[in-house]
């Protein structure tokens, strides 16, 4: 009994990231961008969390200060958006391919951070440990984080402004038909760019749960390919909020279940890491032809 609350708890836990991510992810797709980035986005989050949190640490001499995390939060969701912002531009205005872009960002995420880290903290691996973490929730034998609970609750949220607002309504009508769209009067450039932005604060808060939630640091490369995941949670979940909510706790209990049996020997170690990577390949496999994404995703609009 203990051992599958446990794997519950670390179910729950492991799905957040994923889940904040995916959901970021469905905005930017239903808009008609393909958001590859999400996983530099999340580091970038990661890390501006994490060190502007050391940093308030510092100035007020290392005491625990209610207000400090929350502060990290807000600084890692904005780094997300500007990220993606950065994306938006180069997809939308610059037409860039799309795949390319979020790519480079990827790419960046993985040196930018330790330039900074080498010259705050002379390594280009990990921040400073902090005490201000963000608060647990108690529930029932167990808690987790606040985030925890935020990311779930903002599933019900995301298929209601999705499918029950007009803002909703035009977003999915972008990314199916973007010419017919104009046409009813609805701004698609706008549109898209709010999407992508959207995608990167929320993966900006999935990386802030990471470093100041999940852990109390930022290690480089601790996204773990979360991202990619949520990604094909996307497809898995044919785009849709309670599919992607399904998918997500799917590639988290993988994941929850390789950390269950690490130092066991029941399967090879290695094998017991690669789980969760195993099952996003079979999950791809499976259902990528069955999944019909949004008409004009991955497709750059002329006015």
């Amino acid at each position: 009994m203990e051992i599958a609350i446990a794997l519950l708890f670390s179910t729950l836990r492991q799905a957040t990231p994923l889940l904040l991510t995916a959901l970021g992810g469905l905005f930017s797709e239903r808009s008609g961008v393909v958001n590859i980035a999400l996983e530099g986005m999340i580091l970038f989050g990661a890390a501006a969390a994490a060190i502007t949190v050391n940093r308030l640490e510092v100035a007020m001499g290392g005491e625990v200060v209610f207000w400090i995390p929350w502060v990290g939060l807000l600084a890692g969701a904005l780094m997300g958006g500007l990220v993606g912002l950065i994306h938006a531009v180069a997809a939308i205005k610059y037409r860039a391919d799309q795949i390319v872009s979020g790519t480079a960002i990827n790419i960046a995420a993985l040196g930018a951070p330790s330039i900074v880290l080498q010259v705050l903290y002379n390594n280009t691996s990990t921040s400073q440990e902090v005490v201000n973490r963000l608060p647990n929730v108690s529930l029932g034998p167990g808690s987790v984080s606040i985030l925890v609970i935020f990311a779930f609750l903002l599933v019900p949220v995301v298929w209601w402004v999705l499918f029950k607002t007009p803002w909703g309504l035009r977003l999915r009508a972008v990314g199916e038909h973007p010419e017919a769209a104009e046409t009813m009067g609805i701004n698609v450039i706008r549109m898209r760019y709010t999407a992508v932005v959207l995608s990167g604060v929320l993966a900006g808060i999935a990386g802030a749960y990471l470093s100041i939630g999940f852990l109390n640091q930022f290690i480089r490369a601790m996204s773990a390919g979360a991202g990619f995941i949520a990604l094909a949670a996307l497809i898995f979940g044919k785009w849709h909020p309670l599919g992607v909510l399904g998918a997500t706790l799917l590639f988290g209990f993988a994941q929850a279940l390789a950390i269950q049996l690490q130092g066991g020997d029941v399967l090879p170690a290695t094998l017991v890491q690669a789980l969760p990577f195993i099952l996003t390949m079979l999950v791809l496999a499976g259902f990528i032809g069955r999944s019909r994404p949004p008409a004009a995703v991955g497709k750059p609009y002329d006015k």
